[in-house]
């Protein structure tokens, strides 16, 4: 199998490495893959083809850079990494200064490093991928694609924080929102779907998986979203807790001793789903559980949806007008009970669900899922890997011709 070119899109978290590589003219990938537990112990890749067969390699080294020696070296034997014509990295956090993509540069290695104090987590570990590929192929072009540019739009009533403005003047304390590849797809997305007027339309995304967040997207543009100056703020996920009175983590740290950093770790490890069903941080196995009657889980996934449906509310008053309710993400895209109890819980918006349609929308299928008369409710599978080849591709394709 040949092709003319080929992107490879790299998400390097801190002790992970997933990859997805696509031919420039496609959005399916013909290899992808995820090196797990770097920098630990019995690290390995699992590599899967476009035909769904899987193979495990163990890495002799539980490094980044080991786990892309191997990659490029299985690419090389199939004949395909002298058509990788570019890199797309997904980075964190891009603060103030990246509104856009953004070829890679040493001036832009350095930015994203200083920004790495908005993102301890996740920057350190996406500049981690960057150099090691930089290293391996320096004759490719590279870019970065940032989670929070397409919300470099908000307008500044949405972004601050109501506390002294000098926080957010001398050490950039602002709302910056993230999932934006996401969203930014979902919007590009539903305009063709939908057939929306590009230059009159509002939509809600709620983009719902391990970690969650609400946009609300005017003629395009992101004019509020639920994250905040990290990936913490807003909705119940996986671990994370959303939104929590400062109050409340002052008054634990009070009562049991713990540091900032501790409570930081609890709020973000040790909470969301898992922290109220005490089982698992999984909605699959909750909505199980639920299903048998289990309390804790029944309450976590009742907190969840009523944040859920909260936000998208709130959310609404930032848009002119709603066209249409989307759910993406892996929870929004196979759930159908989750969108049943949201959808309940929504019913003054006019809202109303077509039980089944909603019940045949899942496993990576899209439709609306909405009773005629209804503002539309729909499903679309979220595709970052392909919105970060096209921005990597089109950059590359800029560069070139300048």
């Amino acid at each position: 199998m040949s092709f003319g070119s080929l992107v490879l899109v790299i998400n390097c978290g801190s002790s992970s490495l997933k990859f997805s590589l696509i031919p420039s003219d496609s959005g399916a990938p013909v290899l992808s893959g995820l090196a797990e537990r770097l920098g630990l112990d019995n690290a390995s890749m699992t590599l899967k083809n476009s035909h769904g067969q899987k193979t495990t390699v163990a890495l002799s080294e539980a490094s980044h850079v080991c786990a892309l020696k191997v990659l490029f070296r299985e690419l090389a034997e199939r004949q395909w990494l002298p058509a990788v014509k570019a890199i797309g990295h997904r980075v964190a956090h891009g603060g103030n200064e990246f509104k856009q993509s953004v070829r890679l540069t040493s001036e832009v290695i350095e930015k994203i490093r200083a920004l790495s104090a908005l993102a301890p987590l996740h920057n350190p570990a996406n500049l981690t991928g960057i150099e090691a590929a930089i290293a391996l192929l320096p004759q490719v072009q590279q870019v970065a694609v940032f989670d929070t540019a397409f919300h470099q739009t908000l307008p500044a009533a949405a972004y601050t924080y109501a506390i002294p403005l000098e926080y957010q003047q001398r050490y950039q304390v602002r709302r910056y929102g993230f999932h934006g590849t996401s969203h930014r797809y979902i919007a590009g997305e539903a305009l063709t779907m939908l057939d929306l007027d590009p230059a009159d339309h509002g939509i809600l995304i709620a983009h719902l998986g391990n970690g969650s967040s609400v946009c609300a997207v005017q003629n395009g543009r992101s004019v509020d979203t639920s994250m905040g100056m990290t990936p913490l703020e807003g909705l119940v996920m996986g671990t994370r807790c959303g939104d929590l009175d400062f109050g409340a983590a002052a008054h634990i740290a009070t009562c049991t001793g713990q540091s900032i950093d501790a409570l930081y770790k609890m709020v973000n490890n040790q909470s969301g789903l898992l922290g109220l069903s005490g089982l698992s941080s999984d909605c699959r196995t909750l909505l199980e559980a639920r299903g048998q009657g289990d309390a804790r889980a029944t309450l976590a996934i009742d907190v969840m949806v009523h944040r859920l449906a909260r936000h998208l509310g709130a959310h609404l008053t930032s848009l002119k007008r709603l066209d249409a309710l989307i759910f993406t993400g892996g929870i929004g895209e196979n759930s159908a009970l989750v969108r049943e109890l949201t959808l309940a819980r929504l019913g003054v918006l006019g809202l109303k669900l077509d039980v089944q349609k909603n019940q045949h929308t899942c496993g990576g299928r899209t439709g609306v899922i909405s009773l005629p008369g209804s503002p539309r409710v729909v499903v679309i599978p979220t595709n970052e890997e392909k919105m970060i080849a096209l921005d990597a591709v089109a950059i590359c394709v800029e560069q070139t011709v300048n």
